[in-house]
């Protein structure tokens, strides 16, 4: 995995030791509404997920939106650093009227099928699932049903709604609009410029990993040669500065199918495609989808092909997990007490509701 990620992972492990432990969003029960376990099958691969349903306990035909989290196996909740943003947006949703299904990735928590041996489009044939179970489920306004993705979410969801026009809208979190490896290295230089890197150091940084991205961006499905190809390569680049046990890891990660598959993949493609309403919303902290490049793309790319119900927003001082931060950096998501900012969720219910009533 390249060297922002090795970074920002066992930032993570580090910060789980630490993170604290009060978070005032996080809902507790009774709810209020009707909380169901549900489990429903994806054909196209042949694995059970599970999730959670919400919705009001008054009424029926409700409108629904499917959770859909970002990258890294995740539970239904999107669990990190005590923090549960996916239990957080659901709450808030569900009690002004919009059903919510949220689900455990492949892989964790109660669902099946392995989440690193899966490439993209697996991760698109688990939520066109999830799709097709809220669209039998007597509850649900199978007319008004939505996505929104946080993250690698925010990338999957125009590649569905380019695909099926059932869907109702989208709603992109911090989702990017330029190529994986266009994205990587720009969050690593910008993360890198934040924490105080020297500027000789950052750019031999972008031109040790462009080296890499171009062997991937070049490579077939063989996951057993990219890796030998990634191996050969950092070994050459670092020679002794590294051990050859963490070059093999580096490599091993960078072959993993979806990330191979998210570094090549332009989401332009699927957004070129994308013809339902479209709110597109990042922090201006964000620092590893950073908003300017990735808002003005989303929204021009979505405009150029005729989509006219398009609105995108940098939101100040927030971060990568909309939090209200100081500095955007990984090192910080644990240390905030807040898990989602509610300005988001306010703005989320006011457009869905627009487009749904």
């Amino acid at each position: 995995m390249n060297t922002k990620l090795l970074y920002f992972i066992t930032t993570i492990i580090t910060l789980n030791l630490y993170a604290q432990k009060n978070r005032p969003q996080e809902p507790k029960e009774p709810f209020g509404y009707t909380s169901e376990n549900v489990v429903f099958k994806n054909n196209l691969d042949n694995i059970s997920l599970a999730g959670t349903l919400t919705y009001p306990k008054k009424g029926s035909d409700f409108p629904a939106v499917i959770l859909i989290s970002g990258s890294g196996p995740q539970d239904r909740n999107s669990e990190l650093l005590n923090h549960k943003p996916f239990l957080v947006i659901a709450d808030y949703l569900t009690k002004r009227g919009i059903a919510v299904l949220r689900v455990d990735d492949r892989g964790t928590g109660e669902s099946e099928g392995n989440y690193n041996k899966t490439g993209l489009k697996g991760f698109v044939n688990d939520t066109k699932s999830a799709f097709e179970f809220l669209k039998t489920h007597k509850e649900i306004n199978h007319s008004k049903i939505g996505l929104i993705g946080h993250s690698l979410g925010g990338v999957i969801a125009p590649i569905i709604a380019s695909e099926n026009t059932d869907v109702s809208f989208i709603v992109i979190l911090a989702g990017s609009g330029i190529r994986g490896d266009k994205l990587m290295l720009l969050q690593k230089e910008q993360i890198e410029r934040k924490m105080g890197v020297p500027e000789v150091g950052i750019t031999q940084g972008q031109n040790n990993m462009k080296g890499a991205y171009d062997i991937i961006l070049k490579s077939n499905n063989n996951k057993i040669q990219l890796q030998t190809a990634l191996k050969n390569y950092f070994t050459k680049v670092f020679g002794a500065m590294l051990p050859e046990s963490q070059i093999q890891t580096i490599s091993e990660q960078l072959s993993i199918p979806w990330l191979t598959d998210f570094i090549k993949f332009d989401p332009q493609i699927a957004l070129s495609k994308t013809k339902c309403p479209v709110l597109a919303l990042n922090g201006s902290n964000d620092l590893q989808v950073p908003p300017k490049e990735n808002l003005e793309t989303i929204e021009k790319t979505l405009k150029e092909n005729g989509n006219e119900d398009v609105e995108t927003k940098q939101l100040e001082n927030l971060n990568h997990l909309f939090q209200e931060s100081e500095t955007g950096l990984p090192n910080e998501y644990a240390t905030i007490e807040q898990t989602f900012s509610p300005k988001v969720l306010e703005i989320m219910i006011e457009w869905i509701k627009q487009r749904t009533e």
